[in-house]
């Protein structure tokens, strides 16, 4: 029997992904805003109805290169302590202070009743994630950073195909990034993305990626943020069958519910959002019961994941310790269950057993 992990890279028929490379070929331009590139950026703005989209080499890079779009290379940034290490990780490489506000215990999103406690003169932005594709309280995020003169960036890494106020969910915020990674619900092996909000910092943030510098007239300091023209013929390839990804995810996620119902914890649903079932969290009662779920699910080969642990506010690395009591509950007790489109009903069931028997 074969094993069973958290998830499992969708790859679409082999014909359409050459068929895909073959214009590489004939092109004979494999990075640089090729044509492949261009391709796929216009059908992903199209679909998301965003003023500005880039596709980037991935999601940290894309945190990263928002901060620095909106000139953000000190001071502090409001944040999450729930969401996977790129999110403080690209908050630290800008040699900025990550402010870790507690997240509130229902969509495991940023509590943005605490968010104002924690601005100082030395805040800059709020970085706020949307967990598991589940929406954070954007207008009133967007209330306080008009208030206090901040900018927002999104860690979106989760939403793409959500949808939440009649808008993606991806389409809020200064800047909204988005991970294109392997594991994630729409995929270019690696990628990501920044939605951009204004004109001019798009222009500058497309600048940067690049190097900053246009021919040979050098303008600001830049990176490499480009992609290649193979990750967005993977793209290419997987696009046309989003919907049926979407689709299968949620069958998927519906017989979890209908298995699992009442005896573990779930999100809170949302009422103005289109979920997009990017993942199948569960919360469990305690860690302890968590370990030994996990303990009998591995006997069988079966390999759910700690979404997220720890809580980022624990990082030993970190200067300063801040205590998020929330936070550090929910990550001692949350999981991921195996969802992905080829997942087979027959072991969805057999999962959700294991679980039960277990609880």
């Amino acid at each position: 029997m074969c094993k069973i992990f958290v998830t499992k890279p969708y790859l679409p028929p082999q014909d359409e992904y050459t068929s895909q490379v073959e214009k590489i070929f004939q092109a004979c331009q494999l990075t640089n805003q090729g044509p492949r590139l261009r391709e796929l950026e216009e059908k992903i703005q199209s679909f998301l109805k965003v003023p500005h989209f880039q596709y980037v080499t991935n999601g940290t890079i894309a945190l990263q290169l928002a901060l620095e779009a909106l000139d953000i290379r000190e001071g502090e940034i409001i944040t999450t302590p729930f969401s996977y290490v790129a999110t403080t990780s690209s908050i630290l490489w800008q040699r900025c202070k990550p402010i870790f506000v507690d997240i509130e215990p229902h969509n495991f999103t940023i509590d943005v009743s605490k968010i104002e406690a924690a601005i100082t003169s030395k805040t800059r932005a709020i970085m706020p994630v949307h967990v598991f594709g589940y929406a954070c309280d954007t207008e009133q995020i967007e209330n306080i950073a008009r208030k206090h003169g901040l900018k927002v960036i999104y860690d979106a890494a989760h939403a793409f195909a959500s949808v939440y106020k009649g808008r993606s969910l991806c389409g809020y915020g200064d800047v909204s990034t988005l991970s294109f990674h392997a594991t994630k619900l729409y995929h270019t092996v690696e990628g990501g993305a920044c939605i951009v909000r204004d004109e001019i910092v798009n222009t500058k943030l497309d600048l940067i990626k690049r190097f900053g510098h246009n021919g040979n007239t050098h303008l600001c300091l830049g990176i490499n943020g480009k992609q290649s023209e193979f990750h967005a013929a993977m793209g290419l390839a997987i696009w046309p069958h989003l919907t049926e990804i979407v689709q299968a995810r949620k069958r998927i996620s519906s017989e979890y519910d209908e298995l699992l119902a009442g005896a573990i914890g779930r999100p809170m649903e949302q009422k103005d959002l289109l979920y997009n079932y990017a993942y199948y969290p569960v919360l469990f009662k305690n860690e302890s019961q968590l370990l030994r779920v996990f303990a009998a699910l591995e006997k069988e080969d079966i390999y759910p994941r700690r979404y997220f642990y720890p809580s980022l506010n624990t990082l030993p690395y970190l200067q300063e310790k801040q205590h998020c009591p929330v936070s550090e509950d929910i990550c001692s007790r949350i999981a991921c269950l195996p969802l992905y489109p080829a997942l087979a009903l027959a072991d969805v069931r057999r999962i959700a057993h294991i679980i039960l028997e277990n609880l």
